[in-house]
């Protein structure tokens, strides 16, 4: 049986949650709420604050302060060429179908601060197909694409980083795409001149073109069974035919109404093909 104050506390993050999204346009109510009310936890205790009403009053009055809030919220947990295996898997049974399209459309949803962007970007440059391809990263996060478009990243990680890029089938000097200066990594912006960076939200927007890859991985782990639906349905709008989706390991189509209509081209990294 849960606590008098437990119940308060949630009740209390469930009215802000309503009212965030009528001032701000942000809709969390299909996340997961366990992770909600923890991410909310933390958030207090990071920035010293008592209770949701403390809370509310700098939501409210301080966007900078919301966009903080909305970070930790959001979740953004990345790292560049992250499961090194999905890459490798992607360059050997994705990139050459992809080649025999004259252009490339490609939609990096949840993109967060950018490291799967850039990872992407360093396969299709080393397959040949980065000057004829356009992808889209969005996030519903406008501080971390901020982020993302500036192609700087913590010089802490470069070992995890580089050794990444190599299990992923990497044919150059890593080190030949960043020049390294005072702890960060500054990478390459010619890799990024074909990317549109675009503030999306998975659980209200639309589909706003069609791609022949889409790229969502570990996000919809955060969603409720609900929305995970309706961004499945939404990603099936926006692929083509025999057009290719992947999502991260703990994620599948099982259980959703698109699943017919997908096979997988790589079951272990959760790459799926549309069929039909």
């Amino acid at each position: 049986m849960k606590h008098s104050m437990d119940v308060q506390f949630e009740q209390e993050v469930e009215q802000l949650i309503k009212d965030i999204r009528q001032h701000y346009g942000y809709d969390f109510n299909g996340y997961a709420r366990a992770s909600v009310y923890r991410r909310v936890k933390r958030f207090l205790a990071n920035n010293h604050l008592q209770t949701i009403p403390e809370l509310r009053e700098q939501v409210f009055s301080d966007s900078f302060f919301f966009e903080g809030f909305l970070q930790e919220i959001t979740v953004n947990v990345t790292e560049m060429f992250r499961d090194p295996a999905f890459f490798l898997s992607l360059r050997q049974n994705v990139l050459p179908m992809l080649s025999t399209y004259p252009f490339i459309k490609i939609w990096d949803a949840g993109c967060s601060t950018g490291e799967e962007l850039f990872s992407l970007a360093i396969l299709l440059k080393e397959e040949g197909l980065l000057d004829r391809t356009k992808i889209y990263a969005t996030d519903i996060n406008q501080k971390v694409l901020k982020q993302a478009k500036e192609g700087i990243f913590s010089a802490s990680n470069i070992a995890s980083y580089t050794s990444g890029y190599y299990a992923s089938g990497g044919k150059q000097e890593f080190a030949s795409y960043y020049v390294s200066n005072y702890g960060s990594l500054k990478f390459d912006s010619s890799l990024i001149k074909n990317v549109v960076f675009y503030p999306h939200n998975l659980a209200t927007d639309s589909t706003f073109n069609e791609f022949h890859l889409i790229l969502c991985r570990n996000v919809l782990i955060y969603f409720n069974r609900e929305l995970q639906e309706r961004v499945f349905t939404l990603f099936d709008d926006s692929l083509v035919d025999l057009g290719y989706l992947a999502l991260g390991k703990k994620e599948t189509l099982a259980m959703s109404g698109i699943f017919s209509r997908y096979a997988f081209v790589d079951k272990e990294n959760r790459i799926h093909r549309k069929t039909g």
